[in-house]
């Protein structure tokens, strides 16, 4: 009894060795499957970014000159400004990226202590370098439109004294934000929003690298809810891909909760031929069944508005009310008063658009 005692541990503790080796590869593919698509295939080299040619080819050859200037970097979210700029610092360090680069997000480290601080010591400390000539550093402002007024007027002195030692990139979706006295001393870049050609080949390089089965209208379908977005356009892929096995049309706009064209043509023949209670019905009961946001449905009825032919001064009065419309949306005005307005306009541009005929 005693010996049966002692074995039925020892059985159990070493079963246990076994088990906790074979958890482990599966954690670490479990890891490399749910890896946000959007880091897994940013550019590593200027090579790889996708658009912008004009911009990347000029920064490329004041890298290669060794004249490489400030820069200030801005325009819409997902345009590869980031990945721009951290292809760059990979280019020139190489292997040496770790030491010679500061990357800070300036909507979360933004007072003018940071600038004093960690800047200042990164930019004032001297460089490792195992050339002829000492390595200039760079420091990398992401979003640095967050930052407040003393703290971008701390920044510019700093720029001033290490010029010599270490360059600035900053990074920002509204260049107004930034004062005249920055602006002035980088040489600055917009990044306009993605052609839809280059989003489609990006994701036709990524849908074959994935093994995915994506139709042609998935892939018109993600080009037009990206608005030139990549980033945009890859968490859409890859959250259609983790709902659905098959990426159609009809499952991008499902796991976005867009409004689909069809549903949108359809919303906009009953306003413009049903009256006011049949067209509420109607567009109140689709709402429902498909869980679609009045806020949505009018950016695409507006977007529709733009197609249809219409007399001028009638389209510009309508477009007028649609966008007072969203804009009290915005601020969490009731949907069904919001709804009627809708309605509404659109009954009164049909009385206008029959009068203008007669």
């Amino acid at each position: 009894m005693a010996g049966a005692a002692t074995t039925a541990p020892m059985d159990i503790d070493a079963a246990a060795p076994p088990h906790s080796k074979g958890k482990a590869p599966l954690s670490a593919a479990a890891a490399v499957r749910s890896s946000p698509w959007v880091e897994k295939y940013r550019p590593q080299s200027l090579a790889d970014v996708a658009a912008h040619r004009d911009i990347v080819d000029t920064i490329d050859r004041l890298t290669d000159e060794n004249r490489l200037p400030h820069l200030l970097l801005y325009g819409p979210p997902g345009t590869g400004k980031t990945s721009t700029i951290l292809a760059v610092a990979r280019k020139i360090y190489g292997s040496q990226y770790g030491n010679m680069i500061l990357e800070l997000n300036a909507s979360d480290e933004r007072g003018i202590g940071v600038v004093r601080q960690q800047i200042q010591d990164f930019a004032s400390a001297h460089s490792l370098s195992f050339g002829a000539k000492p390595a200039v550093k760079l420091v990398l402002l992401d979003e640095a439109d967050a930052m407040t007024k003393d703290a971008q007027f701390a920044l510019r002195r700093v720029i001033e004294k290490y010029t010599r030692s270490t360059r600035f990139a900053l990074i920002c979706n509204h260049v107004n934000k930034i004062i005249p006295a920055l602006q002035s001393r980088c040489t600055r870049f917009r990044f306009a929003p993605l052609d839809g050609s280059h989003v489609s080949e990006r994701l036709q390089h990524i849908i074959k690298s994935e093994g995915l089965d994506v139709d042609e209208g998935g892939l018109t379908a993600l080009v037009r809810l990206s608005s030139g977005d990549m980033r945009k356009a890859l968490n859409i892929l890859q959250s259609t891909h983790m709902a659905s096995q098959q990426i159609t049309e009809e499952a991008v706009y499902l796991c976005t909760g867009n409004p689909m064209p069809k549903d949108i043509e359809q919303i906009a023949f009953w306003l413009l031929n049903e009256p006011f209670s049949t067209s509420f019905k109607y567009i109140s009961d689709m709402k429902m069944r498909k869980g679609l946001a009045l806020i949505d449905i009018i950016r695409e009825v507006t977007m529709f508005v733009f197609k249809i032919k219409m007399p001028c001064n009638v389209r510009v009065k309508l477009i007028n009310d649609l966008a007072d419309i969203e804009y009290r949306l915005t601020f969490a005005c009731n949907d069904k008063l919001q709804l009627g307005a809708l309605i509404s306009t659109f009954t009164s541009a049909r009385t206008a658009m029959v009068a203008a005929a007669d």
